[in-house]
Formats: C-alpha cells, structure tokens, sequence
C-alpha cells in the first residue's frame, strides 16, 4: 500500500483507541514505526493529537477494520477517496450519508438499555439526533423501533470515546445530585411530620 491515509498519527491515535488491531497493523497503515505506536498506546507519543476517524473520513471501512481485528496477518487498506476526505476537512454542517442515518437511532437505543443515567438531550448531542427522535425511542414509539440494533456510538464513529466517557461522567454527577437532593427533602418531610406529631 503506497498511500498513508490523511493524518497519520491522529488516525493511528483513533485505531489504537477504538479497535483490536495489532500495533504492526496500525503502523503498517499509518506508515509509523512499531514502537511509536506502542508510544501511542501508552501514551508517551502525539500526547495531545485529537483522535481521527478513519472511517468517518471515508479512509477505512467498518468491514475492512473487523477483518484486519480477526487476521492479525492481514493489512488493512485504504479507501481510494484521499481528495474527498481533505474537502471533508472544512467546518460545515456535517451532512450524513443515508446508510450512516440509520446509525443514530441504533446508537441512541444502546445508550437509552446500557447507561440509563443519560438524559434525552445528552443522548441526542452524542449521536448528533434530535431530542425528540430519543424521547420516542425511549418510549418505544420510534415509527421504526422494531427495526433497531443497539449499537455502540463510538464504534459506529458518531462520537469519541472520550466524549462519550465526559457525558457519562456530567450523568453520574448529575443523578448523584438529584439522589443527595431527593434524600434531603425526604428527610425534611419526615422532620417537619416529627414535629407535627410533637406539637
């Protein structure tokens, strides 16, 4: 393979991050070196390089990445797009392609079974869907329910892990919160009834 893909190693932070494939695959494909890979991993080398993704870029494909992950052997390959992906560069509203639309109602569904502590308005900023779209997934009233998969944002590409871990962090301070507040006015309703009882 003779071409590197666009920002090799931010996208060689990303496949470290969110895959299984060896270092060799990796530095194979992003045309590094084993060990800086392995710097990667450990967090010695692109200390402050934001993760791309390969395969919202068009580099990769999901299928080319799950091959590679089960062949240790295997190179992974390229996607003949170089010219597109630099256009995709410039910040404009991201359009997505219609095989990727279906992505943002399974994503919203794994989120709405695994981490119940999301609102409806996390969720939707996540996986770039609407408030509404995950308020009718959650009640099951989503036109296309039945025909939803849960599946993970971030391997889908709709957001980063560490975004992902950041939103998770904001819930579980957020319903610890509402516990603590929850547990103060229940024991101010059982003084003020203590009182009432003694008065």
């Amino acid at each position: 393979m003779s071409e590197t893909p666009f920002m090799p190693k931010a996208t060689a932070v990303w496949l470290v991050d969110n895959t299984t494939l060896t270092f060799k695959q990796i530095a194979v494909f992003c045309n590094l070196h084993e060990l800086e890979v392995k710097g990667i991993a450990d967090g010695d080398v692109a200390k402050g390089i934001k993760a791309y993704n390969p395969i919202l870029a068009g580099q990769l494909s999901r299928e080319e990445i799950d091959l590679c992950s089960k062949d240790s052997n295997k190179s992974l390959n390229l996607v003949e797009r170089a010219e597109e992906v630099q256009v995709k560069e410039r910040k404009k509203p991201k359009y997505t392609p219609l095989s990727k639309r279906q992505d943002r109602p399974d994503a919203a569904l794994w989120l709405l079974k695994n981490y119940q502590e999301f609102t409806d308005g996390q969720i939707s900023k996540l996986v770039g869907s609407t408030k509404n779209t995950v308020s009718l997934i959650r009640k099951r009233s989503y036109w296309n329910f039945s025909n939803l998969r849960a599946k993970d944002p971030v391997i889908l590409g709709l957001c980063s892990q560490s975004t992902f871990e950041k939103s998770l962090e904001k819930a579980k301070r957020r319903v610890e919160r509402e516990k603590k507040a929850k547990n103060k006015e229940e024991k101010l309703k059982a003084s003020t009834e203590v009182n009432k009882e003694n008065s």
